[in-house]
């Protein structure tokens, strides 16, 4: 017997939606205006069902991805349980939660900022203060966050601010005694049935609320949709309808910010009005939990792209308007070349040959390279026709990784610092002296490039990003041969 947070697969015809139309717009995100631009996996559930979904290799339904701000959704939700159980109400002040951490002589602003104006990002800050929380001296992140100024009125600006949300999971955990994390397990992830989340914590353990959620793409979509059943999930109340109509209802004007549209639609709590009123939790890079009420649809996707309108624009434009009120027509047809693409979607691999007659002579060679803003010291290639390895040192020590040819091969590295984390990597000679090299850290957005272009005594390393939290030009090291 299936469990009650298995979602039911179906057909897009079944649930209204032409496969023609899943395919124009699958066909349609993978049209980037940069060519490492990817959407990496999305699901689309229809009427509570899954009418179509996709990963592209080495993505998978089985791995867990970084939200990045997606997860500030979730941490609303944990205030909206609070504020059922009774904790706390929107209303109450910022400063009533942190007695031991509060100024000598808070503004008058500061005192007047409430929880609704973390929750909907006008705490009347000029600027996001996430750079000095964060990245401060002071490992009470609190303190730092409550030592700022407070420019304007609370409830006047909108300022999209990582390290309000985080306040709002040091709330939770001051009222608790728990991370969010615990707090929500047996009171959302485990009535959705979603397993092993992960959280990222500040030095005191806090979960950082604003960032850091770790889960699978389908726990997106059961997220969306038991918002998109106003707080219920197979018959179960998990959060009040109440409090989904006022999270998801706009309370802060946020046309001060930019020119894309779906981002001056209004702002609710720690959600996104969306054009076509409909709403969404969103992550850097391209991670979408979309949710439209009218169509009674929910998307969810992640992605590693560099323009986030952009994915939306062929959301309103390729799906929306093409869903139907009643089942369609079967259309063996269109649903079997939509099941071939489905089948078959990948990244980009590298375009060349699986070996070059120049190999041997760069084959296993260690290239010091001159100091770099990547902190690479020394890079070495044992190339092989199916399979090879790259060998990146730092000062941490050396990282190999196994590189595939025509596959993505994978593994698992610490070459980030990070610990050891998956990892899938494809390699292919491109020129008779150029080998590239394409990372992909399938558990985030990250997949860069490394192109190897040899001479006879030098390499010119080049290392192109996806995306960055920085620039995305490429970086040029100089590397020469070692001893």
């Amino acid at each position: 017997m299936a469990s009650i947070t298995q979602l039911k697969r179906s057909s897009p015809e079944a649930e209204g939606i032409p496969s023609s139309a899943v395919l124009d717009f699958i066909r349609a995100i993978e049209q980037h205006t940069h060519p490492l631009d990817a959407v990496q996996g999305f699901m689309l559930l229809r009427h509570g069902n899954v009418a179509a979904e996709g990963w592209w290799t080495p993505y998978g339904p089985q791995s867990p991805h970084s939200l990045y701000s997606l997860s500030k959704s979730f941490t609303s939700t944990g205030i909206g349980l609070a504020v059922a159980e009774g904790l706390l109400t929107v209303d109450d002040p910022v400063l009533k939660f942190f007695p031991d951490d509060s100024p000598a002589n808070p503004s008058e602003n500061l005192k007047a900022m409430r929880v609704r104006h973390l929750l909907s990002m006008n705490t009347g800050h000029k600027e996001d203060t996430s750079r000095h929380v964060f990245g401060g001296e002071d490992d009470n992140w609190p303190r730092t966050f409550l030592s700022l100024p407070v420019e304007y009125q609370p409830g006047t600006w909108f300022v999209y601010n990582t390290a309000a949300t985080y306040m709002l999971s040091a709330i939770i955990t001051r009222l608790t005694g728990e991370p969010l994390l615990d707090y929500l397990r047996t009171r959302l992830f485990d009535p959705l049935g979603i397993e092993n989340p992960t959280w990222e914590t500040d030095p005191r353990g806090i979960n950082i609320g604003g960032s850091g959620l770790h889960i699978k793409t389908e726990d997106i979509a059961r997220f969306g949709q038991m918002y998109l059943q106003k707080g219920s999930w197979h018959g179960r109340r998990i959060l009040p309808e109440a409090w989904v109509a006022e999270a998801t209802s706009a309370h802060s004007d946020n046309s001060n910010t930019q020119a894309n549209p779906d981002w001056t639609v209004g702002y609710g709590y720690q959600f996104w009005r969306c054009r076509h009123d409909g709403y969404r939790g969103d992550g850097a890079f391209g991670q979408y939990c979309i949710v439209m009420p009218e169509q009674d649809a929910v998307l969810a996707i992640i992605g590693g792209v560099r323009n986030m309108q952009a994915v939306l624009d062929k959301v309103w434009e390729h799906l929306l308007p093409t869903m139907q009120p009643e089942a369609l027509p079967t259309d063996p047809q269109a649903y079997g070349g939509l099941y071939n693409k489905l089948e078959v979607l990948s990244l980009p691999l590298p375009k060349g040959q699986p070996s070059s007659p120049k190999a041997e002579q760069w084959w296993g060679k260690t290239y010091k390279l001159e100091s770099n803003d990547l902190k690479m010291e020394s890079v070495a290639i044992k190339f092989g026709d199916e399979r090879g390895t790259l060998i990146v040192s730092d000062e941490r020590g050396e990282h190999p990784m196994q590189v595939g040819y025509a596959t993505w091969l994978k593994g698992t590295t610490d070459m980030r610092g990070h610990g050891d984390e998956p990892v899938a990597a494809c390699g292919a000679w491109t020129a008779e002296d150029t080998y590239e090299v394409r990372i992909c850290y399938y558990e985030g957005v990250f997949c860069p490039v490394f192109r190897f272009h040899y001479t006879s005594g030098e390499l010119q390393l080049e290392v192109e990003p996806n995306a960055s939290w920085g620039s995305t030009t490429v970086t040029t090291i100089t590397g020469r041969v070692f001893g």
